[in-house]
C-alpha cells in the first residue's frame, strides 16, 4: 500500500493542503470562510465528515472521512474540494491581495490550469490507531499556538480546537463529526 493515497483498507486521514509559495492567504476572515463554507458544503452535500481542522496563514490541516467510509467517493470529494477552493481563492487573491500574489499562482500554472493555488499533493495519511490520531490532533489544533499566532490554541477561530476542549458546546464554523475508538 502507498503511503500517500487513500485507500479501501482506511477511513480516517489527515491531510494537509499547502498554498504555492506559501502565500499567506489566509490572513482575512473571508479567505477563511471559503475553507469553511466549502467544508460545510461538503458535508451537507458530498458525505464529507470532517474529524478536525485548522486554517493556518498558509496552509491548512484537515482530518476526514467520508460518511458511509467510500475512499471513491472521498477521493473524489477532495478532487471537487480542492478544484472548487483553488479557483475561489485564486478570483480571492486577484481581488483582494496585491498584484504579486496573482502573479505568483500563474507563475505556478501547468499545461492544464492558468494558475496553481494549492501544492500539488495533500499527502493523505491514514489513521489506523488512536495514538496517531491522537497526536495528529493535538498537533494540529496547537500549530496556531506554537506559531505564536494565539496565546492559546482554542483562541484561533478556524479551527476545531475550542469544539474539542468544550466537549462540543463551542460553535464551529464547520460541521465536525467525533469518531470513537
Amino acid at each position: 500500500m502507498e503511503r500517500y493515497r487513500i485507500h479501501p483498507e482506511a477511513g480516517l486521514y489527515y491531510l494537509t493542503y499547502s498554498v504555492v509559495e506559501w502565500l499567506p492567504i489566509f490572513i482575512s476572515e473571508a479567505s477563511c470562510k471559503i475553507i469553511a463554507d466549502s467544508l460545510a458544503f461538503c458535508h451537507r452535500k458530498k458525505h464529507l465528515r470532517i474529524n478536525a481542522y485548522v486554517v493556518m496563514p498558509t496552509h491548512l490541516h484537515l482530518m476526514v472521512f467520508d460518511a458511509d467510509f467510500d475512499s471513491n467517493r472521498l477521493t473524489e470529494t477532495l478532487k471537487d474540494f480542492r478544484k472548487f477552493t483553488g479557483r475561489q481563492l485564486a478570483d480571492y487573491c486577484q481581488s483582494h491581495f496585491p498584484p504579486c500574489f496573482s502573479d505568483v499562482l500563474r507563475d505556478q500554472a501547468t499545461a492544464d490550469r492558468e494558475r496553481r493555488l494549492w501544492q500539488p499533493s495533500r499527502h493523505p495519511m491514514a489513521i489506523l490507531e488512536e495514538p496517531f490520531w491522537q497526536q495528529k490532533l493535538d498537533y494540529l489544533h496547537d500549530n496556531p499556538h506554537r506559531k505564536g499566532l494565539v496565546l492559546r490554541p482554542e483562541y484561533w477561530r478556524f479551527s476545531s480546537a475550542a469544539w474539542y476542549l468544550s466537549d462540543g458546546q463551542a460553535d464551529s464554523d464547520v460541521p465536525l463529526s467525533p469518531i470513537a475508538w
